[in-house]
């Protein structure tokens, strides 16, 4: 397994050397490339990924056929579609790796019977969900009560690593405006 994902792990719980050594045996390591999608919309998602190395975006495709930017992810965070994973649903979103990436891919079925063998992993998973959905929450009151350019900057300032990273008409998409709009806020002719 690899160091990151049990120092995220160790962060929140302390496991045995007995319950490492079942998360190495049950767990393994993918790569990614670039552009490359692990998840469509319309397919059940059984997987969820801890972000060793690369950038990876949740996104949805508008009814104007515009590419809209939900969620991203980069080193030891999780990406997933919740909601088809653990409903059993069709996804209404989409996956993809931003950057070629390494990601531990747990399947919902390798999951739920490391679950059963290590019980503590239950708090790891509620903590990360709990924090996932509170920067989600976060993220819906930027939208509502900040100016578009308030949002840029507020998140070039909270994540200047994303800015460097990724292309900027996803985060422009992230942030909810266009491309260009976004190229006036930071030639500052807005």
């Amino acid at each position: 397994m690899h160091t990151s994902l049990l120092q995220h792990i160790q962060k929140h719980i302390n496991l045995e050397q007995s319950e490492i050594d079942i998360l190495e045996a049950a767990l393994s390591i993918s790569k990614i490339k670039k552009k490359e999608l692990v998840l469509q919309e319309g397919q059940l998602c059984n997987t969820i990924y801890f972000i060793i190395k690369g950038c990876m975006r949740q996104y949805i495709i508008n009814s104007k056929g515009i590419e809209q930017t939900l969620q991203f992810g980069i080193e030891n965070w999780w990406i997933t579609d919740y909601l088809s994973y653990h409903n059993h649903i069709p996804s209404h979103f989409y996956i993809q790796a931003v950057e070629n990436s390494t990601v531990v891919a747990i399947e919902k079925t390798t999951l739920e019977a490391i679950l059963i063998e290590i019980p503590k992993l239950e708090r790891y998973f509620r903590i990360v969900s709990q924090k996932s959905f509170g920067a989600a929450q976060m993220r819906i009151k930027f939208l509502f009560t900040m100016s578009a350019e308030e949002r840029y900057h507020h998140f070039n300032n909270l994540h200047p690593e994303f800015v460097q990273r990724v292309p900027q008409y996803m985060i422009a998409s992230y942030l909810d405006f266009s491309a260009e709009f976004m190229s006036k806020i930071r030639a500052g002719k807005v």
